[in-house]
């Protein structure tokens, strides 16, 4: 994705993440803004349904990783796309980070990399919400051993349950899409 379309992504990050005022800072997006924001050219988002079997849930598994938890067997995932040209894949995320729950938005380019991960729902206190710069730096990465905690990915000062949380969310949302994309080469 050009550094132009990342633009509006980015802006809508540094707004949420940079709030002076702690409630204000828990505030979200609703789905419809996130995906606008995430597909700014689209000229149609188009909602999907997956429905994983129990092999593809264990190939998801093994994909994501140890301790990375894959039990849905429907996956409903948004693709972003011109009139000429696809743009990319959203998936919506909901998971525990220690007792509470966060909903993440995790923008998949066509090649597979993530492009923006966005916060859409974080009910733990607002001082262990992933700051918009920690999610930047999953940006590129494809679904590979250093896409960790103990690779390149830095845990939050503070915070280890969330950047754990996160960063498991990344690489289920990445297996998922993997075995997706599999079951569905050469369909459109």
């Amino acid at each position: 994705m050009s550094i132009e379309a990342r633009a509006p992504w980015a802006g809508i990050l540094l707004a949420i993440s940079t709030s002076a005022n702690p409630l204000q800072a828990q505030a979200t997006l609703t789905q419809q803004e996130a995906l606008a924001a995430a597909f700014p050219r689209a000229s149609e988002i188009e909602r999907r349904t997956a429905f994983l079997s129990e092999a593809d849930q264990v190939a998801a598994r093994d994909l994501a990783g140890p301790g990375v938890e894959v039990s849905q067997s429907v996956v409903t995932y948004y693709v972003g796309k011109t009139d000429s040209e696809l743009l990319g894949y959203a998936y919506f995320d909901s998971h525990r980070v220690r007792t509470l729950p966060e909903v993440l938005m995790v923008v998949v380019s066509p090649a597979d990399e993530i492009v923006g991960i966005e916060v859409l729902r974080f009910s733990e206190p607002p001082e262990y919400r992933p700051p918009g710069g920690w999610l930047e730096r999953f940006a590129g990465h494809r679904l590979a051993k250093e896409l960790s905690l103990k690779g390149s990915i830095d845990a939050i000062t503070g915070a280890t349950l969330t950047s754990s949380a996160v960063t498991d969310a990344v690489r289920r949302v990445l297996a998922i899409h993997s075995i997706i994309e599999r079951s569905h080469e050469g369909v459109q």
